[in-house]
């Protein structure tokens, strides 16, 4: 990869500073709740699956088209006003919980048989993702709560992996989801509140 600057010993690539921007970009606008947000993560979508590619981070390289492909998804099902979101119920809730613990547990020695690297983070990241980019889709209110705790865990995820630019990202992203939380509960109709 080509190096573009280093930063306290970390080379930063300009393929990685590329997808670093886009997905900022992405998730600001998702976080606000704007229908523009969908192309922005089919680009930084795009630039991260090649860049997790690269470093055999297998099970984030394939979220990526999870991603684009819920981009083309959001852009067709939101309004162009942009967001409508609602609460799920407690039926719902519970599908989502067990979703993301039987897709774990099944993902993860997957990715080990095919020797990827990091496979138990990688895979909870790969499947927590999905399913709170498929709630985001869907305009639920528990999306942020999800990418809560996937950007924390992420942040330290890729901080252990050394892919220090990523982690910085991971990081900013908890800090977005806390604006997207407070925003889409504003959004939400009073009716709809837990």
């Amino acid at each position: 990869m080509f190096t573009l600057f280093t930063a306290w010993g970390y080379e930063v690539s300009a393929l990685e500073l590329s997808a670093v921007i886009t997905s900022f970009a992405a998730v600001l606008l998702g976080a606000r709740g704007a229908r523009i947000t969908w192309p922005w993560y089919v680009v930084s979508a795009s630039l991260y699956a090649i860049f997790f590619y690269q470093v055999n981070l297998i099970a984030s390289a394939l979220l990526q088209f999870v991603f684009i492909a819920a981009a083309i998804w959001g852009w067709l099902g939101w309004k162009p006003s942009g967001v409508a979101p609602r609460y799920m119920n407690n039926k719902e809730r519970l599908i989502w919980v067990s979703a993301l613990i039987a897709s774990w547990l099944i993902s993860a020695p997957a990715l080990e048989s095919i020797g990827a690297a990091a496979t138990l983070p990688d895979s909870f990241i790969l499947v927590s993702s999905t399913l709170a980019q498929i709630a985001m889709v869907l305009q639920r209110n528990e999306t942020w709560i999800a990418w809560i705790v996937i950007d924390i865990f992420g942040t330290y995820h890729y901080a252990n992996q050394g892919y220090w630019f990523t982690a910085l990202l991971y990081g900013v992203f908890t800090v977005i989801a806390f604006f997207g939380l407070y925003r889409w509960r504003k959004l939400s109709s009073s009716s709809n509140r837990i």
